[in-house]
């Protein structure tokens, strides 16, 4: 396939960003960060892509595209005048060589957890999947890795390249300090070796700390001043379907999330545990076809954190969606959640979306919708049928006055 386009990454420079959680908005970061600083810069995610400002959504439901269209999309990147590609990288994609041929030059891991062992089988298998991102970033240009230091598996990463650099909350050559955590964001200090500077991200959530870290690594690496670092940061305002906020002018708040593995449950549902002082309503299922094990797992998450789970579909496909609910349902009740008392079973994705908005009153409350997040379809048992989960609730919200 390359012969085909003409290796048209070659004498381009490829930052790869892999890992369970965050891939995309630590994307999106790195990409806004080499923008501001007047990078010729394309972008490649689960969410968008394009040049430089020109971001376009991109609607499948996968974030690293097929070779033949990869390749295509470089090509057509090239032509536009990107020097530069910040491309989010899967460890399907990787297993399956999807990328033979992408000079990667530095490569970073946000975290690994629990996720697609329907395909890997092992954790073990999908954190060498992983891993082969760093592999392969060895072999060109800076050779260099960027690591989440409180992530368990962070040797094999830094084992993988020959130059690495850690960061991380509790521990890394990078570190985040003094950290205040608002409903709008985070404010906190970086602290690199001699180095201190504070740090703002728009973006809600520990977990964004943690992205906006590795921004920070990938940005001294590459000789970024400390301005351009803050600048590059803040002027991301968010990621369509991470942690999007609705507004229908009602009283309670009301986000939207593409969170669908146990940790992103754990960290997201957590956050928001602390930061609602009402109830905390959690509306979500899980996709069929996929990794059944974790169902239950998210279950038991979200029981313990939210006061009230509505259980629904979400990309069901030929898979019996009751079963599916049950299995989280299971989870739930483990947390000590009761059906038709604080735990709900709504097949329909639109009728579970009214039913949690409905849920809410107080000016404390809050509605979180994880799973769907950006994604423009949603597949069932006959197909794929047009979705947009924003729009949902702003019809459910409306239509509730």
């Amino acid at each position: 396939m390359n012969i085909r386009y003409g290796f048209p990454a070659r004498d381009m420079h490829v930052i790869g960003v892999t890992g369970t959680n965050g891939k995309t908005t630590t994307s999106f970061m790195i990409h806004r960060m080499l923008v501001e600083a007047g990078y010729d810069v394309a972008l490649m995610s689960t969410v968008a892509n394009g040049v430089g400002h020109d971001i376009t959504p991109q609607a499948q439901h996968m974030t690293t595209v097929s070779s033949p269209e990869l390749l295509k999309k470089i090509r057509q990147f090239k032509k536009q005048g990107a020097k530069w590609l910040v491309l989010e990288t899967t460890s399907h994609a990787l297993a399956q060589h999807r990328i033979w041929g992408v000079p990667y030059e530095i490569a970073v891991m946000t975290n690994v957890t629990h996720e697609h062992l329907d395909y890997h089988r092992t954790f073990e298998n999908y954190v060498h999947a992983k891993a082969q991102l760093f592999r392969i970033a060895n072999r060109h240009g800076r050779r260099f890795g960027v690591v989440n230091a409180d992530d368990p598996s962070a040797p094999v990463f830094t084992d993988a390249v020959s130059r690495s650099v850690s960061y991380g909350v509790k521990k890394g050559d990078i570190k985040a300090a003094n950290i205040r955590l608002t409903a709008e964001g985070s404010t906190y200090e970086v602290k690199a070796g001699e180095d201190s500077f504070e740090v703002s991200c728009r973006i809600p959530g520990e977990f964004n700390v943690y992205n906006s870290l590795a921004t920070v690594a990938v940005g001294r690496e590459l000789g970024l001043t400390i301005d351009q670092i803050q600048n590059g940061i803040n002027a991301l305002e968010g990621v369509e379907g991470r942690m999007a906020t609705v507004d229908a002018g009602q009283s309670f708040s009301v986000i939207v999330d593409f969170a669908h593995t146990p940790d992103s449950f754990e960290r997201l549902l957590g956050d928001l545990r602390r930061a609602t002082k009402g109830k905390l309503v959690v509306m979500f299922g899980s996709a069929g076809r996929r990794d059944e094990s974790k169902r239950a797992i998210q279950g038991e998450i979200a029981g313990k954190y939210a006061d009230e789970v509505v259980v629904t579909e979400e990309d069901d496909r030929d898979v019996d969606g009751n079963m599916i609910m049950n299995q989280i349902a299971e989870g739930a009740e483990k947390a000590g959640k009761t059906r038709e008392k604080d735990l709900f079973l709504i097949l329909d994705r639109s009728e579970a979306i009214q039913f949690a908005v409905s849920r809410a009153s107080s000016a404390d409350d809050a509605v979180v919708l994880l799973g769907k997040g950006h994604e423009k379809t949603i597949e069932r048992a006959d197909g794929e049928h047009p979705w947009d989960e924003v729009a949902e609730v702003k019809k459910a919200l409306t239509s509730s006055r």
